[in-house]
């Protein structure tokens, strides 16, 4: 959805330089009906070509059917990167990662957050990869960055009028038919069921028994399809920032704009305000804008969409709230630039213009995992509900549900993703009591579908979306010891 991707920076994709082949993966016969072929592929692991991530990274493709149904059929280059682990006699794997997003490149998200897993590169190799429709993995494009920037100044996220409504759906079918354009191929193949399947040929080409895994925000909706399809193939599995698993569409908007509203009603206390009147004060501030956008600098105004973009964005976490406030002063005199930078960070749009593929992979990967496809009057139909829960970001939510996925060009999966995993071992689920995009009860959710004896949940006390690298001790000891020593720690285990 619109607000669910975990945003992340990094550098350039990978490439195949000339370098020593590893040992054959572990599997070298056809397994999961993966001819051996693939499943016996090596892997060529080389320097990346691209944005050099920095000292101990390799770069390598490995090849996956574009439609895993026709396992023998046409193939799909998927792009990874490691670091190999650095105590070679301790040893214990390969450890996966998935940032997020949909959407997000793990080729250039891992080497930028590499310092937050140390202590895990000791004994783990760490690998993370472009999922299919990613960046470097047949990343999917579906506007040019002027259509991107017209769209952007243009469509109102939260139509008031007849016209702005008929504006909104139209640049969303449009949307779509950009993507059926210039990345049709790969549309019907990108969905989380076909990155799970990828995940568990790579735990073969790389050589592992069983697939050690950390995933972030959408990551942890990965991980748990993951354990449904695979459950005898879990290893030691973290899930931090937990997707809602039993949420459709709609459930998953709901979920958000409690989540933000609640984030929002922190971040207000924290400046001294009632929330109440603070909530209100930010209203009357967007309508405003609305009737009369805001200046910003070279030539670009502050639209009611990208002021919610940019106090969404800043709700992530409470370091960000500093900026926020200062934002919203700038804003109230009638500068927008400093809330319009905000939203240009989320949004992925860099100072020359230029944005990055992330949001386009994300609204594929997500409707194509999406059957539910509610209508405009669906949509108008929750609005009220959506208001009642945030009178800030209830409309632009709501509206949501139905623009996201309007007129896609290929049918969704399901109506929520499938993650029950009896057999398997201990998951560890994560969750924090004011993430804004995922909230708490999304890792409770988890628990519960995952089955028992299987999920077993970790919460951090904390106001940031995703426990891990928040510089509590507990939360990193706790999420160290289980992946580096096989600690289970007792269900319900809390970290202030």
């Amino acid at each position: 959805m619109l607000a669910g991707a975990l945003l992340i920076t990094g550098c350039g994709g990978p490439g195949r330089g000339a370098a020593e082949k590893e040992p054959g993966p572990a599997d070298s016969g056809a397994a999961g009906g993966l001819p051996a072929s693939l499943t016996g592929q090596r892997l060529d692991w080389g320097t990346c070509e691209t944005g050099a991530p920095g000292e101990g990274w390799e770069c390598a493709t490995m090849k996956a059917p574009l439609d895993h149904a026709k396992p023998d059929g046409e193939t799909i280059d998927l792009a990874l990167i490691r670091r190999q682990a650095t105590d070679r006699d301790g040893r214990i794997g390969s450890l996966l990662f998935n940032f997020g997003g949909p959407g997000g490149s793990g080729v250039s998200g891992l080497p930028a957050m590499a310092s937050l897993f140390t202590n895990l590169n000791s004994r783990y190799d760490l690998v993370s990869f472009d999922p299919r429709g990613v960046a470097a993995s047949s990343g999917v494009r579906c506007r040019s960055d002027q259509e991107l920037e017209a769209a952007g100044a243009e469509v109102d996220l939260t139509p008031d009028t007849a016209a702005e409504e008929k504006a909104y759906f139209a640049d969303a079918a449009d949307f779509g038919a950009g993507c059926e354009r210039r990345s049709g191929k790969v549309l019907p193949h990108i969905g989380t069921s076909d990155a799970a399947r990828d995940l568990d040929l790579m735990r073969q080409v790389l050589g592992d028994d069983k697939l050690h895994y950390f995933g972030f925000s959408y990551g942890t909706e990965l991980g748990g399809t993951y354990a449904h399809l695979f459950p005898e193939n879990v290893g030691r599995v973290v899930l931090d920032g937990v997707v809602d698993p039993s949420a459709d569409s709609v459930g998953h908007a709901r979920n958000q704009t409690t989540g933000f509203q609640r984030a929002l009603e922190n971040y207000l206390r924290s400046t001294g305000a009632d929330p109440k009147q603070g909530t209100r004060s930010l209203v009357g501030l967007l309508k405003r804008i609305d009737a009369e956008p805001l200046p910003a600098g070279d030539g670009r105004e502050l639209t009611e969409s990208l002021a919610l973009t940019g106090i969404l964005a800043s709700l992530y976490s409470e370091q960000s709230w500093s900026s926020l406030t200062a934002a919203l002063d700038d804003a109230r005199a009638g500068r927008g630039g400093k809330l319009l930078a905000l939203a240009d960070q989320y949004n992925d749009r860099d100072a020359s213009g230029s944005y990055g593929t992330q949001s386009h992979a994300q609204r594929a990967i997500s409707c194509a995992d999406a059957k539910r496809r509610p209508t405009a009057a669906q949509a108008r139909a929750v609005l009220p509900e959506f208001r009642r829960i945030s009178p800030v970001f209830g409309a632009f939510l709501g509206w949501d549900v139905a623009g996201w996925c309007h007129a896609w060009p290929v049918p969704g999966a399901h109506d929520t993703p499938e993650v029950s995993a009896p057999g398997a071992d201990p998951i560890l689920v994560v969750g924090t009591t004011g993430d804004s995009a995922t909230p708490i009860e999304g890792a409770e959710r988890m628990v519960e579908e995952l089955g028992p004896g299987v999920g077993v949940q970790l919460t951090y006390e904390g106001e940031r979306h995703t426990a891990y690298g928040a510089g509590n001790a507990c939360v990193t000891s706790t999420v160290d010891a289980y992946l580096l020593d096989g600690t289970v720690p007792e269900h319900g285990k809390t970290c202030a």
